[in-house]
């Protein structure tokens, strides 16, 4: 055969083009081909794949504390809502007459990992007679669930996001193939519908949460209209990057401020993981990318020492006396867990980790019976009076309740700790297992055909140690991925009994070798206190993951009986609160004594709390309660000439009153 002309290989004919490519494409099918007959991931190279993929709910088991924290859960309210809760016992969504919207999904959505993770037959029984109605009164004409809901209009697709959700995580746990059908089947009749009724009001707001299962159904069933339906509803969603990219509202919204999708706090939660969620099929880096400016805008203009933002229910501002919705806190969760899969930068598990332990325990009772709809990050009285500080909520926002200002969180409040113990763990690939963020936990998965399991025992994030033992039933070579905070001080890592080494803080640690049977690792990861400048220069205390926040006594009054354990409360503090520290913010270190305590039980609770810190500081008198909140924080430094007294901070998720945003003195001495 002879050669090609050498002018073809600088420039070959267009017919020559033609074919080539033509066999090109014939054998990239045919590779295509024969992957999807042997896997149902990695379809296809149109959607990128995430960095991290979960890993099935039935892969981990929670330990230690995080297992007690989630039999409380399932004891409270979240295991009994439906026994008495009209809009999830008598739901719309399982034949009844209260509400058919979003609440039952809602529920559904957290108690599936619930129920699944604890392994409880009772709550699994639960879950089945769910899915088990909606999937058999599915629509001729495929819609699931109540085609209108009272006062919404006729096929609201934003309730159908929720179901998937739950619906995707209970195939997983079950194994049942009705839902992958049923889901298609919806999703035929979503696709026509949005031709003549588009995205609008929520689901125009919450669209990423749809494609979330577009993809999943895909990576199952690799059918081109999938990704088409999933380009449309983009198009039809919320333009977020535009939002935050002429960011008007640096402000609390005034009173007066009209309702706005836009603004809403919970929208903005959920839209932290949109664009990451679309650029697995856009594959545009501006789409992964603007997940750091919307998180750096909502910091900067209304961020709390937790990492949370205000939202009651609207932007809020700086100020830690106002609040923010529960229904944020467990949206935001997720979509850092989502976030932590797809693009696995290490700084989402930081923020994950630490609105984990601070923010979502903080707005419960500690036996999880009743909750708030707001919380204050300097939360000084919960009371059912106005005035109000809140820029769209009622009196009743901050009291621990059964369903406190609207119920909407009384639904929604489930998936956070589930989630969060089932997005401890996720594959890296075919041969890497990551531990994305940290609490005592279990994993059993297969690598390379050989099972693999890994016992993380700690009492993180109260305690800086963390010992790994990695068991295999042969010898197998994998990745081990761990995540070292940013904020650890000189982190290091122990094999056996090798000498320990320094690990970069920030980073997805890689640890590559040949496990054989059993091997022991410890990580250690060193909490130095620092503090964070907040509103008025202001400071909050922080050690690792958890912020610290003054201990109040509490004088709990039930205000209205609800249904078993129930009940609705407003809480007094009943000792001082209005202090400024004594404390040099640039070297917390020499003012602070931390002590280290048992974890028992109940950790996130006043009088649980496995740690302590000791710091002293004096009254202000001028410094009072203002529209039922702590008034203003006055510009820091400040004087006082009030008696120095030793104060006692705890970590700020065993707390139900608060300071964690601390006016500093000018005068530390005697």
């Amino acid at each position: 055969m002879r050669p090609l002309p050498d002018i073809w290989l600088k420039k070959p004919p267009l017919t020559v083009v033609v074919v080539v490519a033509m066999l090109f494409s014939i054998a990239v099918a045919l590779m295509t081909f024969q992957t999807n007959s042997f896997k149902k991931i990695e379809t296809s190279s149109i959607l990128a794949a995430p960095v991290f993929a979960p890993l099935p709910i039935t892969d981990i088991e929670p330990t230690g504390w995080l297992r007690k924290q989630l039999r409380i859960q399932a004891d409270g309210l979240s295991g009994h809502l439906d026994e008495f809760w009209p809009d999830v016992a008598q739901s719309g969504w399982i034949g009844g007459a209260a509400e058919g919207w979003e609440r039952g999904p809602y529920w559904l959505d957290g108690m599936v990992p619930l129920a699944y993770l604890l392994d409880d037959a009772v709550l699994q029984a639960k879950v089945r007679r769910w899915m088990d109605y909606i999937l058999t009164h599915q629509a001729e004409d495929g819609w699931l669930g109540p085609v209108q809901a009272k006062d919404r209009r006729a096929y609201d697709a934003w309730p159908v996001f929720i179901i998937f959700k739950a619906m995707t995580q209970y195939a997983e746990v079950s194994g049942d193939e009705r839902v992958v059908e049923a889901m298609l089947r919806c999703c035929r009749k979503l696709d026509a519908l949005l031709d003549t009724q588009p995205l609008s009001d929520w689901g125009k707001a919450r669209w990423g949460d749809l494609l979330l299962s577009l993809y999943w159904l895909y990576e199952r069933r690799p059918e081109a209209w999938l990704l088409e339906l999933a380009e449309k509803v983009k198009k039809q969603g919320l333009d977020w990057r535009a939002h935050f990219a002429d960011f008007s509202y640096r402000d609390k919204l005034p009173p007066d401020a009209k309702f706005d999708f836009p603004t809403h706090g919970v929208n903005n939660a959920m839209a932290l993981k949109t664009y990451a969620v679309w650029s697995r099929q856009s594959h545009n880096p501006a789409d992964r990318d603007a997940v750091h400016a919307f998180i750096d805008t909502l910091d900067k203009y209304h961020g709390q020492a937790t990492g949370i933002f205000t939202c009651d229910e609207h932007y809020a501002g700086l100020n830690p006396s106002q609040g923010t919705e529960l229904c944020a806190v467990v949206e935001y969760m997720f979509s850092m867990e989502t976030l932590l899969s797809i693009l696995g930068e290490p700084a989402f598990g930081d923020r994950l980790e630490r609105i984990a332990f601070n923010n979502l325990p903080a707005t419960f009772t500690s036996d999880m019976w009743a909750h708030q709809f707001d919380q204050q990050a300097n939360q000084v009285v919960c009371r059912n009076a106005g005035p109000v500080v809140y820029t769209y909520n009622g009196p009743d926002a901050n009291i621990f309740g059964l369903e406190p200002c609207y119920g909407c969180c009384t639904a929604n409040m489930h998936q956070g700790w589930p989630k969060f113990a089932a997005h401890l763990w996720m594959r890296h690939g075919d041969d890497g297992l990551a531990a994305v963020a940290y609490a005592p936990s279990t994993v059993k998965t297969t690598i390379k055909d050989v099972s693999v399991q890994i016992d993380l025992e700690t009492n993180y994030p109260f305690d800086d140690t963390l010992t790994f033992t990695v068991k295999t039933a042969q010898p197998v070579t994998f990745t081990l991925y761990l995540r070292i905070p940013g904020w650890a001080q000189k982190p290091t890592l122990m094999i056996e009994n090798e000498k320990a080494v320094n690990v970069a803080a920030g980073v997805f640690y890689r640890l590559t070798r040949l496990w054989k049977n059993t091997t022991k690792l410890k990580l250690q990861l060193p909490m130095t206190v620092t503090t964070q400048q907040r509103y008025h220069n202001s400071v909050a205390i922080t050690r690792g993951p958890l912020v610290y926040a003054l201990k109040i006594a509490e004088n709990w009054k039930k205000i209205k009986e609800q249904p078993q354990k129930s009940g609705d409360w407003e809480v007094y503090p009943e000792s001082p609160w209005n202090y400024a520290l004594a404390i040099d913010p640039q070297d917390p270190a020499k003012s602070i004594a931390f002590r280290i305590g048992d974890v028992g039980d109940c950790p996130f609770s006043p009088q649980g709390a496995p740690i302590t810190a000791v710091v002293k500081g004096r009254q202000l008198s001028q410094w009072t309660i203002e529209s039922n909140a702590a008034g203003p924080l006055p510009f820091c430094p400040v004087d006082s000439r009030e008696p120095l007294e030793e104060l006692t901070l705890i970590p700020y998720g065993c707390t139900h009153l608060r300071i964690t945003e601390f006016p500093w003195l000018t005068n530390n001495s005697e």
